[in-house]
């Protein structure tokens, strides 16, 4: 699943403002930006694997709460946004090399939201889904 680039200038600020953050130290990167979509990759690496050698749980769950974090915070980019529940569903064991983490917004009200998202791997096989709810503070 080789993606392109496609983060316009305006979304530019958010890869600055993760420098030197969690984000930044897993390893994230936005390959596709839009007010309701957002795609990030992740190179998932020797680093990222759990005692068995698959992805550890906490890095696909991770990949998950930032991306629809990402989404949400250019859908309402003058609010401050964070993460009140995250359901995580762990369908397959994800490999080394390549994920993507797709992240859509479900539902939005004044201070509530809700996204989705799916990780899968180069090949587009899933292997985590997740949901989460959001409060804007």
């Amino acid at each position: 699943m080789e993606q392109e680039n496609t983060v316009s200038p305006q979304f530019q600020h958010l890869m600055e403002r993760a420098r030197n953050t969690f984000w930044e130290y897993l390893g994230c990167e936005i390959v596709e930006a839009a007010a309701d979509k957002v795609v990030v990759r992740l190179v998932a690496q020797q680093h990222h694997l759990n005692l068995i050698g698959i992805v550890h749980g906490g890095v696909t769950s991770s990949m998950l709460d930032n991306a629809m974090g990402v989404v949400l915070m250019l859908a309402r980019p003058d609010d401050k946004i964070v993460t009140t529940n995250l359901n995580v569903q762990f369908v397959a064991p994800m490999q080394p090399g390549e994920l993507y983490v797709t992240a859509e917004i479900v539902h939005q009200s004044r201070k509530m939201l809700t996204a989705i998202g799916r990780v899968t791997d180069a090949e587009g096989r899933l292997g985590t889904l997740g949901t989460g709810t959001f409060r804007v503070i």
